[in-house]
């Protein structure tokens, strides 16, 4: 197992090492100046030189990425061109802030779509799979960001159950798991566990309706095995695939909540990319993908790792 994973670490090398010149390439590629875009149109010619040879957008491209490599591999991210601070700060603390968000619209999403799939597979009445179909084909066509701006109408204006967007309540700093901020985190991670909801109950319930067609479960159920103990053998061996199924929505989270935490101002990885992109902050932009790139590949090894620990037999060579 040990030699697996070192092996597939070893495999993310050369993967790593293309995310970061395609993240390179197509911020360079997108149309606009980064440096027009902290300037004055009258600010003088010699200023604007100065800044671009402060930035290193001077340089030809092929020196900027290598120079960039070097100091990212050093743990040195560049200074933001909008803020002035370091990007490591900035996409540190956004980070954190998405995983609070991921999490909790994981737990939700996850923990629903096993519960109901399983349900939906093992009901007799077909009324009860159509209601987990509809709620599931719901999940997965409804756009989220809609979802969003609806439920901040319903239960922030019209209701007034629930504050509309923020990260906590007002002069506190950061967050913290306490009722008062967790009243902010309810409507982003309803909005957010949507589409993974959705697709995860498909995957639940096909799965495990499969599997509830093979001979081995009715050899269990000819033995006189009760049904508890059926169900752990079937989810057992559904989870291969309802795990792979998982890490690819959990990055997804990661990585699609631009909306989202645009919507309700959640100061994100996703907030601060679409601030970024406005101000054309390429380190920052540079930076924040690399991050959301790295964690998923990471999240995807962590994924296959987890699958051959539940069934050795789909170990890759």
């Amino acid at each position: 197992m040990l030699l697996y994973a070192l092996r597939r670490l070893l495999y993310l090398v050369p993967v790593a090492f293309g995310v970061s010149l395609l993240v390179f390439a197509l911020v360079h590629l997108a149309p606009g100046d980064a440096i027009s875009a902290i300037v004055p149109p009258d600010a003088p010619q010699e200023v604007v030189d100065k800044l671009r040879t402060y930035y290193g957008f001077d340089k030809p491209l092929p020196v900027q990425y290598f120079r960039w490599m070097l100091v990212t591999l050093g743990g040195d991210f560049g200074t933001s061109i909008g803020t002035g601070r370091p990007v490591f700060e900035e996409v540190g603390g956004a980070f954190l802030n998405t995983i609070v968000l991921a999490i909790a619209a994981c737990i939700v999403a996850f923990s629903l779509a096993v519960v109901l799939g399983t349900a939906a597979a093992y009901a007799r009445s077909r009324a009860v799979d159509r209601i987990v179909t509809s709620i599931a084909l719901i999940g997965v066509s409804v756009p989220h960001f809609w979802l969003a701006i609806v439920l901040v109408i319903v239960f922030s204006v019209e209701l007034g159950w629930l504050p509309p967007m923020g990260l906590g309540p007002e002069n506190v700093a950061g967050w913290r798991l306490d009722l008062d901020h967790l009243r902010y985190m309810i409507l982003p991670t309803v909005a957010l566990s949507m589409i993974p909801l959705g697709v995860m109950t498909r995957t639940v319930r096909s799965t495990v309706k499969e599997i509830l067609n093979m001979e081995f479960v009715t050899a269990l159920q000819a033995k006189g095995m009760n049904d508890g103990r059926i169900l752990l053998h079937v989810l057992k061996n559904a989870a291969p695939t309802c795990l792979a199924v998982m890490g690819l929505q959990a990055g997804n989270l990661i990585g699609g909540s631009i909306l989202i935490e645009t919507v309700f101002s959640w100061p994100g990885t996703g907030f601060l990319l679409n601030s970024a992109i406005f101000r054309r902050d390429l380190p920052v932009l540079q930076g924040a993908t690399l991050v959301l790139a790295f964690f998923f590949m990471m999240l995807n090894l962590t994924v296959d790792v987890i699958q051959t620990m539940v069934d050795p037999r789909i170990k890759r060579g």
